[in-house]
């Protein structure tokens, strides 16, 4: 192949520039395979678009392109999966729907909180741990695209230079401002790896604004998602995501197609006793769309969260979760106020009183930290 490393792009009167640089232009030269990303959402769209323009005019082939999904499963928009076939058929190109294995994003969320009250009943934590996710612990991101698309492209194209292609922009976050326009991404594909796979992430619009993003949809006529078209949301994600604005949450709501998982997550809220997000409950949203019943567990689930953080505060504060938990021995005091603590929450919750009174929470505390020092031991040697 011989592409030129210096051309005029784009064209007069056409999209902003599409940023490139000399890492993905060596990689199209040599013939890498190129993936891009579909979430259904107007950034990634536009950005397969406008990358998929440019490296046309590359002379990059086609037959080393495609599209790839991660699907949420239930958490999605119904309408997402028909997007994103659009989205494909429109730019020519192979679709690969890839999937977590063990459950999809509301199987997550049920698997935290399982996992949650099984170690709280072991006294593996200090504190009880809701179901949801959170800008810390983001497994849609993770757990569910990057560590299921990432794995996938490397086995599927094992010995090539893969590009990632990737709809961020600096402008949607302070955490996305200094986004790059590409970068070797060694998580799935190690340096000097055996099989000699590179991976390369490349951000072709980092630097266009969410005007920019959406004239890109008038002028080309590009599949738009029902969440921007119908429904006024500001972006797209999951139908319901914990990082969403109280007027995306609603707009969620507008869609019959959203209305189950509405009421399953809120459902969720009321079993477990936590808020959707830290400041919102889902249920609060729309709250005409729930049957009385649901609504007086919501009331109730309520009522034990305010307990529930009330107990927690006033557990000894010294002995709280933290890295390599637990600190010390509780004295007898410490101990019997944890107990007393926990009784209720276990309560609650169904779960097994393992640990009733001060002698047990201290033996159990002492077998935790022999557990603690012998990990240490074994990392030492």
């Amino acid at each position: 192949m011989n592409i030129p490393l210096s051309f005029a792009w784009p064209p007069a009167g056409a999209d902003p520039d599409v940023a490139i640089d000399d890492l993905v232009l060596d990689a199209a030269q040599g013939g890498a395979w190129f993936a891009f990303n579909l979430s259904g959402g107007k950034d990634s769209t536009a950005c397969a678009h406008a990358a998929n323009a440019l490296l046309d005019s590359l002379g990059h082939p086609r037959v080393r392109r495609i599209a790839i999904h991660a699907d949420l499963g239930r958490a999605e928009w119904r309408s997402t999966p028909e997007i994103v076939a659009a989205v494909a058929e429109r730019l020519g190109l192979p679709l690969v729907i890839v999937r977590r294995s063990a459950g999809d994003m509301v199987a997550r969320w049920e698997q935290r909180f399982a996992n949650g009250c099984r170690r709280y009943e072991d006294l593996e934590l200090y504190h009880l741990i809701g179901p949801w996710s959170s800008a810390s612990l983001r497994f849609c991101t993770s757990e569910l695209k990057a560590q299921v698309i990432g794995p996938d492209l490397a086995r599927r194209y094992r010995g090539e230079t893969i590009v990632s292609v990737m709809g961020l922009r600096r402008a949607e976050s302070a955490a996305r401002r200094d986004t790059p326009i590409s970068r070797l991404d060694a998580r799935f594909a190690k340096p000097a790896n055996r099989a000699g796979t590179r991976m390369i992430s490349w951000y072709p619009l980092v630097d266009w604004s969410e005007q920019q993003v959406f004239a890109c949809h008038d002028r080309h006529g590009l599949p738009l998602h029902e969440a921007y078209r119908c429904h006024g949301s500001t972006r797209l994600s999951c139908a319901f995501c914990v990082l969403a604005s109280g007027h995306d949450l609603a707009a969620a709501t507008r869609a019959a197609g959203n209305l189950d998982l509405y009421r399953h997550l809120v459902a969720m809220e009321a079993s477990s006793t936590f808020s959707f997000q830290p400041g919102r409950w889902l249920a609060d949203v729309a709250p005409h769309l729930l049957a009385p019943t649901l609504a007086h567990e919501i009331a109730i689930a309520k009522h034990h969260a305010v307990e529930r953080r009330a107990i927690e505060a006033a557990m000894p504060a010294a002995l709280r979760f933290v890295k390599g938990w637990p600190p010390r021995l509780p004295t007898v005091v410490e101990a019997r106020q944890i107990a007393d603590a926990r009784v209720l929450l276990l309560e609650c919750h169904g779960l097994e009183n393992r640990f009733p009174d001060a002698s047990a929470i201290r033996r159990r505390f002492a077998d935790l930290l022999d557990a603690k020092v012998s990990r240490s031991n074994a990392g030492m040697q």
